[in-house]
């Protein structure tokens, strides 16, 4: 009988605990790396933003608006295109916890993020429309019904829709029901931009929800020379310094790490829940080792006595809390990662679909193989320097 087998079947003397702590193991590294894959997520979140465009909020917070300054940020040089965007934040009436993100956009918005999302269906134009330069000809619907939206592929299947299909919304801020026309679908070139969001014209929701009060609630600047980014970004903010409603303007990546940031202290606090994790692993792990240790001290007197040496002891000791552990931490690493990402969970369109790095389950598995080493290391050096004779005086 070689080594390998020699420690399968000390595994197998006692398959309910073998089987038990090897599942512990299992949760415990699925829980760790979940967890990871949330920290994982809010850095995905920031990628969505690029340095070559500027995003323009109010001063005082996100959640006022601005008044159209659309036009005095245009003329500035440098900016190439200026979008609108307000969030929308209704919900579906059928299932109101169905929640997912929708924005009223102005037509400037799709040049803009060409690069960000391709249109997969649309519906055919029922009379000819002009299409602005830049926009994708398939938007022509869509420019020609002040109800259309463009929705995300995933939002679509998620909800049962169809191309084509009026859904009507509950307004919380805005409120009153809202129908909505599907016009067209758009898929995520990047997987951080997300397929689970509507996005409508903004002019529809300025004359039915703002009473023509034409509040914005962000401005995004396309920027012709990237390089000029601060610059542009103080010019705009200097120039409504004294307005009633003063402006923040600074990269989009920066934007949305400040967006990140309204999660409070959550990645210190999934960090710490962690490292519990990790701990309670390897207690459980240790007491386990220690268990089987104890069991068998009069059958490690035997192997010595039968020529094993206590280097060979050692090892064998130790491969079984590696096994146990390292088996526990790819079930678990790798569940977490098929799991996560398989759901496309996405906090409801606030957040890029979960992901789970193969850093984060490298890290797991490593985590595991520490365990591993950890927990059986004292047993395992208990066994070899047992004598032969202390092992089969003793009796259990």
């Amino acid at each position: 009988m070689n080594f390998f087998s020699l420690v399968l079947v000390n595994l197998g003397r006692n398959k309910r605990r073998t089987i038990l702590t090897l599942l512990s193991v299992t949760v415990a590294l699925f829980l760790f790396c979940s967890l990871g894959g949330v920290l994982d997520t809010l850095q995905e979140a920031i990628k969505v933003g690029s340095e070559t465009r500027l995003v323009t909020r109010n001063a005082i917070s996100l959640v006022f608006p601005m008044p159209l300054y659309r036009d005095r940020i245009a003329v500035l040089p440098g900016v190439k295109s200026v979008a609108l965007q307000n969030w929308f934040g209704a919900t579906d009436p059928k299932n109101p916890r169905n929640f997912f993100a929708q924005f009223g956009v102005d037509d400037a918005f799709f040049p803009i993020y060409a690069g960000d999302m391709t249109l997969v269906e649309a519906s055919p134009p029922q009379a000819d429309v002009a299409v602005p330069q830049g926009m994708d000809p398939k938007l022509a619907s869509y420019l020609a019904e002040q109800t259309a939206c463009v929705v995300g592929e995933k939002l679509l299947q998620k909800m049962g829709w169809k191309l084509g299909q009026t859904v009507t919304l509950s307004g919380t801020i805005y409120p009153g029901s809202w129908p909505f026309t599907i016009r067209a679908v758009y898929r995520a070139r990047k997987k951080s931009f997300g397929e689970e969001t509507m996005f409508f014209h903004w002019k529809y929701l300025n004359e039915h929800g703002m009473q023509g009060r034409a509040w914005v609630g962000v401005y995004v600047l396309d920027l012709g020379d990237p390089g000029r980014a601060a610059d542009l970004a103080k010019q705009v903010d200097a120039m409504f310094e004294n307005s009633d409603a003063a402006t923040r303007t600074e990269s989009e990546q920066a934007f949305q790490a400040g967006f990140v940031s309204m999660y409070g202290n959550i990645p210190f606090v999934l960090r710490v829940i962690g490292l519990a994790v990790v701990f309670a692993i390897l207690l459980v792990a240790a007491n386990t080792m220690m268990m089987a240790f104890r069991e068998r001290v009069s059958e490690f007197g035997v192997l010595k006595t039968l020529g094993f040496e206590d280097g060979m002891v050692f090892r064998m000791v130790l491969a079984e809390a590696a096994i146990i552990t390292l088996g526990g931490g790819l079930l678990g690493s790798l569940g977490a990662k098929l799991a996560i990402e398989g759901s496309g969970f996405n906090v409801g369109g606030f957040l890029p679909p979960m992901s789970v790095h193969w850093s984060t389950v490298a890290t797991g598995i490593g985590v595991a193989f520490l365990v591993g080493a950890v927990s059986g290391l004292i047993p395992a050096w208990q066994a070899a320097r047992l004598r032969i004779v202390e092992a089969l005086r003793r009796v259990e």
